[in-house]
């Protein structure tokens, strides 16, 4: 929890220098196939620095995000032979039986795998190498990710733009809880859809 309390403060701090919408870009794109913390954070931060600006930061944070999601695509397609061990000894969520029962998922809901995780808490790293991995359709791949993604996003690019700072302070105030919610979350996402397989 205290690493990712400092992750997420260092995720912040970006927010604050001239470099906020590269960092935001940058950010999308590593979380989608390794970074442990979501670019969220940083596009809360940002869009209440300035909240006319809130969906210019999302559509940077869906096309480095999903431009990240290819980016894992291809590491599960030409690299997961070399790569799979690092994964799993280094990236959190990457575990050998989880990676199995993601390729159920893929050979049962397809589309609808890639969806839920580009919009929930379940860990998006995971399927997008997945779907690398496992030959996941290219093309059906990009339309989840960008539809997912962007929908995340936009959304709360909108709720930072019509409820403003009463955001930051609910996330800051209860930061330990909402991580907790979120990994339970995750683990309950893949729990409903494994019981459906």
């Amino acid at each position: 929890m205290r690493l990712l309390r400092r992750l997420y403060d260092w995720v912040l701090r970006w927010a604050n220098t001239p470099y906020g919408l590269p960092a935001l870009f940058l950010l999308a794109f590593a979380e989608s196939s390794f970074f442990p913390i979501p670019p969220d954070v940083l596009l809360v931060a940002l869009a209440l620095g300035v909240p006319f600006k809130a969906f210019r930061y999302a559509t940077v944070a869906s096309v480095g995000s999903v431009l990240g999601g290819i980016l894992g695509y291809g590491i599960g397609l030409g690299f997961w032979d070399t790569l799979g061990e690092v994964f799993y000894k280094y990236v959190p969520m990457f575990s050998e039986q989880g990676f199995n029962h993601v390729q159920q998922l893929f050979s049962t809901y397809d589309f609808w795998v890639v969806f839920t995780a580009g919009f929930t808490p379940i860990p998006y790293k995971i399927i997008t190498i997945g779907a690398g991995v496992f030959h996941v359709n290219f093309g059906m791949f990009i339309v989840a990710s960008v539809l997912s993604r962007s929908l995340r996003f936009f959304l709360l690019a909108a709720l930072v733009f019509y409820c403003g700072q009463s955001v930051r302070i609910f996330i800051e105030k209860y930061f330990n809880y909402l991580t907790f919610a979120l990994m339970i979350l995750g683990i309950g996402g893949f729990v409903i859809v494994s019981h459906f397989t």
